[in-house]
């Protein structure tokens, strides 16, 4: 996919980081819609359809957490990157994020330059992603990797893509004890920061969806899909 075709919905009530943010994303060859709110961004991503929606926390209107909630709803929007922006120390934000669906977290302020840096690699990962077609079945799982979906004794699940990925990950292998640093880097990637609590949210997200005995964590090590 060509950079121009990849659509990307950047969501700020600050007019200067929508202009910064904004102007070197169109510079590196994005097509980028902007809005102020989270009432906008469920509209805009409504109508774009946008590969990668770039949410700010705190808002007027509608908060990024209630925005992102309400775009996972939407089936259309499973397969969306959402990524939010948080200030420095928001540590419960984060939290609150990965719980409403989102992928992955900007820390600002950030340099423009680093911040396209950390786009692209969300993007490598969209593209990677998408190049991996092959189903896994386990037991009564069937996690279909082309259409991004799953089927749990015959019930669809969405899921957002991290969760998808994680789980699509240890599903590869069941029994597998897959280490912490082995997650982060085949779904998050080297190039984004997160630190270890995020597979925690994650995995919690995926056991109340999938089942709690599906997951085993090995203490200090990492986690394992149990058939």
């Amino acid at each position: 996919m060509k950079k121009k075709d990849i659509k990307i919905l950047l969501v700020d009530d600050e007019p200067d980081i929508l202009e910064i943010v904004g102007y070197n994303l169109t510079a590196e060859g994005y097509n980028v819609i902007t809005g102020e709110n989270g009432l906008e961004a469920i509209q805009k991503a409504k109508k774009h359809k946008p590969h990668l929606i770039i949410l700010d926390v705190m808002m007027p209107e509608m908060d990024g957490i209630e925005a992102c909630e309400r775009l996972r709803e939407q089936p259309e929007m499973a397969n969306t990157i959402i990524t939010f922006l948080t200030a420095r120390g928001e540590d419960y934000s984060q939290v609150a994020g990965f719980d409403a669906g989102a992928d992955d977290y900007i820390t600002k302020p950030i340099k423009p330059k680093v911040l396209v840096s950390k786009v692209k690699a969300l993007l490598r990962r969209l593209k990677d992603s998408e190049s991996s077609t092959d189903n896994i079945k386990v037991g009564d799982l069937i996690i279909n990797r082309e259409e991004y979906k799953i089927t749990n004794k015959g019930k669809e699940i969405i899921l957002p893509r991290k969760e998808f990925e994680l789980l699509s990950l240890l599903a590869t292998k069941p029994g597998k004890v897959f280490k912490r640093e082995e997650i982060l880097d085949k779904v998050w990637g080297n190039e984004v920061v997160v630190g270890g609590r995020t597979i925690d949210v994650h995995i919690r997200k995926l056991r109340e969806k999938i089942g709690d005995k599906s997951f085993k964590t090995v203490k200090g090590v990492g986690y394992k899909f149990v058939d």
